[in-house]
């Protein structure tokens, strides 16, 4: 479990593909600031970029862990296959504080970037997202973009997807990968678990 409050940005250093065909998942190194595994142990859960994974291998000497990374979560998921920097979480403890909303690191559906400006102080991010996602996106609810708790402001429905826009103030952007977003750059999307589980008992038959 996790809040969407980035902690660190990491680089990926090194992949290494475990197999040879496309059924194979691949290995990756990450680099982390200094001191920021200190208290990371073989087999805790770190979300890079919103995608929950398992530390396989650490490096304390190095500040570097491992992870390895299914064929499906690649297909799934988008960046986690280049030597880029990646936003960092580590799974939340039971009396941390809940900055953000509650996140599982489950990616929903990839995002396109459709427009990203600076409007005043802040910049106005729009994301085009998967149709099948419009019904979890409401008016100052929560989505996750990059691993990145947020709020939407406005959403627009359109015929084969749906548009959201957020405000990012201009600390989000300077202590996360989202200063390289780009118009066209892909990003990973989570609904708010809430709005998951309304749909859900929504599509459900009533019981009497």
């Amino acid at each position: 479990m996790f809040t969407g409050i980035i902690t660190a940005i990491g680089q990926i250093t090194h992949i290494e593909n475990l197999g040879t065909s496309a059924a194979h998942g691949k290995r990756l190194t990450i680099q982390t600031p200094e001191g920021y595994l200190d208290d990371v142990a073989l087999g805790d859960s770190i979300a890079l970029n919103g995608a929950c994974m398992t530390v396989t291998a650490l490096s304390l000497d190095n500040s570097a862990f491992t992870i390895e990374i299914s064929a499906e979560s690649l297909r799934l998921t988008t960046g986690l296959d280049q030597l880029q920097q990646v936003n960092l979480e580590k799974a939340l403890r039971a009396a941390d504080r809940l900055g953000g909303h509650i996140v599982s690191g489950h990616v929903d559906g990839i995002g396109t970037v459709s427009h990203f400006s600076p409007v005043g102080e802040s910049h106005e991010l729009r994301i085009q997202a998967p149709k099948a996602l419009a019904q979890y996106l409401a008016y100052k609810g929560s989505i996750t973009v990059q691993g990145v708790s947020l709020t939407v402001n406005a959403v627009t429905d359109l015929t084969d997807s749906c548009e959201f826009s957020i405000n990012l103030i201009a600390h989000t952007v300077e202590h996360t990968t989202f200063k390289h977003l780009r118009v066209g750059s892909h990003v990973n999307l989570e609904i708010d678990v809430i709005a998951r589980y309304v749909a859900r008992m929504l599509a459900m038959p009533q019981i009497d």
